[in-house]
């Protein structure tokens, strides 16, 4: 009989399975009984610094600017069913917008070697969307990978 459990990847497994970038989902703390504010997104991640980017697309209306500048905890998960089994990385910690005055010489060099896939996800025309970019300060970021053990 099978029995499939995981184990942790070590930091360069972690960093060969996050790539230059893909898809995962981010949620946001949320206050009181209300559910995590969760949504599928596309992400940059640069192995050199270990940060994750993300290009968030903001429309009239959707409420998520009021969640976003908030600076509320998050968490961000990206899951692969791969050849080898299932990998999956959670991170969790706080978004920091990246604007033209937070802006310094290293996350510059960091986005250009981050890939954030274009994924239109979007109810509306990307024309009509304001697009604004964070990089996510981790507090703690894990990977974990199947392990198959045969009893």
């Amino acid at each position: 009989m099978e029995d499939v459990r995981s184990i942790q990847m070590s930091d360069e497994e972690r960093g060969e399975f996050l790539g230059r970038g893909g898809t995962g989902v981010i949620s946001f703390d949320t206050s009181g009984d209300e559910p995590p504010y969760s949504l599928p997104i596309s992400y940059g991640y640069d192995a050199e610094t270990a940060t994750f980017y993300f290009r968030l697309a903001f429309g009239p209306e959707t409420g998520k600017g009021d969640i976003v500048d908030e600076n509320r905890p998050v968490s961000f998960v990206t899951y692969d069913d791969t050849e080898s089994g299932w990998r999956s990385v959670v991170a969790t910690g706080h978004l920091e917008e990246i604007t033209k005055s937070t802006l310094d010489t290293d996350v510059a060099e960091a986005m250009q070697r981050v890939e954030i896939p274009l994924v239109d996800v979007y109810d509306r025309h990307p024309i009509e969307l304001n697009f604004r970019f964070f990089r996510l300060t981790s507090t703690e970021v894990t990977g974990k990978k199947e392990a198959h053990t045969v009893e």
